[in-house]
C-alpha cells in the first residue's frame, strides 16, 4: 500500500497510509495530514488514489506545492517523489505506483468528484453489460462509488490500445489494469474498465455541458458503459486509437 513519509530537515514527524480515496493537507486541524506551520494553507493540497495510483493537487494554496524542486497544479506522483509543503517533505513511497508519464495514459482525473466518479464507471460497466450506441440516450443516474478489481481474469487474454494520430502516432498501451482513464481533464475524459465480459469504455466529463461522448466508429457511445471489440476505433479528446482484444 502506498504511503507518505513526513519529515522536516530529515527528522520524520509521521507516516500516512494511502488507504482511502482522498486525502487532505493542510494547516487546519481537519485535514488527514495536518501541517501546523504558517507557510502552509488551510487546506492545501489534495491527493486522490485511484487503486494503485495516487495524484496531487495544489489546492490554490499560497506559497505553493512542489514535487522535486518543481512547482506543480497537478502531478501523478511516483515512486520516490519528494513533496515540498513549506519547509516540510512528504516522501511518496509506492513500488507499484505507474511510471508512464506520456500524454497518452492521461490518470490525472483529479478534480474533485472526478475520482469517485471513474471508480464508479467501473462498477456501472460491470451491471450494464453491452451499452447500445446511442447520439440521444436517456440520462443516467450516478451510481454509488465502489471498489474496482485489480486482478486479471482468469484466461482473458489482454486488450491493447494504438495511438493513430498526434505526436505520438503508433505509441501502443497494454491495458493490464482494471481501470484505466483516458483523455484531458476539463476537456474529455473516458474511462475504460476491464471485467470478466470484456473491456468497456464509459464516458465521464467533457467540456460544457458534457454530453460530448466519445466517438466509436464515427458514432458517439451515449451515457451507457460500450463494449469494445477487435478493431474498433476510439476518437477521444481529439486523439484516435484503435482497439485490440488482444484474443
Amino acid at each position: 500500500m502506498a504511503k507518505l513519509v513526513l519529515s522536516m530537515n530529515g527528522v520524520v514527524q509521521g507516516e500516512y497510509q494511502l488507504d482511502g480515496e482522498r486525502l487532505t493537507i493542510g494547516r487546519k486541524p481537519e485535514n488527514d495530514i495536518q501541517i501546523d506551520n504558517l507557510a502552509v494553507s488551510g487546506k492545501h493540497a489534495l491527493i486522490i488514489t485511484i487503486l494503485d495510483d495516487s495524484f496531487l493537487e495544489d489546492l490554490g494554496s499560497t506559497n505553493g506545492t512542489y514535487v522535486n524542486g518543481k512547482l506543480i497544479k497537478k502531478h501523478a506522483l511516483k515512486d520516490g517523489d519528494v513533496i515540498a509543503i513549506g519547509k516540510h517533505e512528504l516522501k511518496y513511497v509506492n513500488e507499484n505506483a505507474s511510471t508512464d508519464d506520456d500524454e497518452f495514459e492521461k490518470t490525472m482525473i483529479i478534480k474533485p468528484g472526478s475520482a469517485s466518479a471513474a471508480v464508479a464507471a467501473a462498477k456501472a460497466a460491470e451491471q450494464a453489460g453491452v451499452g447500445a450506441i446511442s447520439p440521444q440516450p436517456a440520462p443516467q443516474p450516478a451510481p454509488q462509488p465502489a471498489a474496482a478489481q485489480a486482478t486479471t481474469p482468469v484466461g482473458m487474454p489482454l486488450g491493447r490500445l494504438t495511438v493513430l494520430n498526434g505526436p505520438i502516432a503508433g505509441k501502443e498501451l497494454e491495458l493490464t489494469k482494471a481501470l484505466i482513464t483516458l483523455g484531458k481533464p476539463g476537456t474529455q475524459v473516458a474511462v475504460i474498465s476491464r471485467r470478466p465480459q470484456g473491456y468497456f469504455l464509459t464516458h465521464i466529463e467533457s467540456d460544457g455541458d458534457g454530453k460530448r461522448y466519445p466517438l466509436v466508429n464515427g458514432d458517439p457511445i451515449g451515457a451507457k458503459a460500450y463494449q469494445l471489440k477487435d478493431s474498433d476505433l476510439i476518437e477521444l479528446a481529439g486523439i484516435k486509437m484503435e482497439f485490440s482484444s488482444g484474443s
